[in-house]
């Protein structure tokens, strides 16, 4: 009987020896699928790391499709999110005052620090109702900043997995010559206009204006949801009639109201332009990328310029 007692004691430790060993093997081999997660502040940024990765990471679009980029402030599971990622790049240059006193415990990029930021400067006409120089926070729509990006992120995920080193240096050269194209295009859809300037909201478009030549004329700067005062929008009126422009545009994110009473006035048509700091859950919906945009807003901006 006793020793009957002692084999079942035995089996009874075997089994629970076995359970931990099979326990321990399927948490390494958990761990082994589970991905790196890296968190992204704009649509830009995630637009690069898309490419580049390919699934091979999970990406934590830490701006939710749809939502302002001004006024986004993360939510308490996003923040768990963004804490548990191993990188985490942000655009900065003013747009996510939620980094100012978030405490990473990742690698951090602030992504501003790398690329060519452009100054809006005092009393530019390209800056109406801002008493003071601005930095314009749209970086990623200067091509050259892009390419900066995708390089810096390109060497940021080999050593998060460097077994993926040559397929992430091959997917950054494609994404480069997309880039490029981009900038071809509109380096040729812009180079024989009729008018010189283009009519919107807030001014963020200025890396676009002088890369290819062309001014902006904003109804509130560089401020989204500065309220225009009537001075402005007589100015714009006069302005259109004066130039003879067919439209004038609002941005994605931004009340269309002031614009449409504009184009109504002065009996001219409104559109949209996309700023891609992010991009609307429509847009996501069709899965359109960085190039879909940016090609879709050189087709507009080409028309309201009436280029060749």
């Amino acid at each position: 009987m006793k020793d009957f007692r002692n084999i079942i004691f035995v089996l009874i430790i075997a089994t629970f020896l076995l359970e931990m060993y099979v326990s321990k093997k399927d948490k390494e081999l958990e761990n082994q699928n589970q991905k790196p997660a890296v968190a992204l502040s704009t649509f830009s940024l995630y637009d690069i790391a898309k490419h580049i990765s390919n699934d091979t990471l999970e990406l934590v679009m830490i701006l939710p499709f749809g939502v302002d980029a001004h006024s986004f402030e993360p939510t308490p599971k996003l923040m768990a999110k963004i804490l548990h990622s191993q990188l985490v790049v942000y655009s900065c240059a003013g747009l996510e005052p939620w980094t100012q006193s978030f405490e990473f415990e990742s690698k951090v990029i602030d992504m501003s620090k790398y690329v060519n930021l452009l100054s809006l400067e005092k009393n530019s006409h390209h800056n109406h109702n801002h008493n003071q120089s601005k930095i314009d926070p749209h970086y990623w729509l200067d091509i050259q900043n892009m390419i900066i990006a995708t390089k810096l992120m390109t060497k940021e995920f080999i050593n998060i997995s460097p077994q993926n080193e040559e397929f992430y240096k091959k997917n950054r050269d494609k994404y480069i010559a997309v880039l490029e194209s981009i900038d071809t295009k509109y380096k040729s859809g812009l180079q024989e206009c009729k008018k010189d300037t283009i009519i919107v909201n807030h001014n963020a478009f200025s890396y676009l204006s002088k890369n290819y030549s062309f001014d902006v004329e904003a109804l509130s700067g560089l401020s989204p949801d500065a309220q225009p005062s009537a001075k402005s929008m007589v100015r714009l009126i006069e302005h259109i009639d004066e130039h003879n422009i067919s439209t004038v545009f609002f941005e994605s994110f931004v009340s269309d109201r002031a614009m449409k009473s504009i184009a109504e006035e002065a009996k001219v048509d409104v559109d949209v332009l996309q700023p891609l700091g992010n991009i609307t859950a429509d847009e996501a919906e069709q899965n359109l990328t960085y190039e879909d945009i940016m090609l879709i807003n050189l087709q507009k901006i080409s028309k309201a310029l009436e280029c060749r």
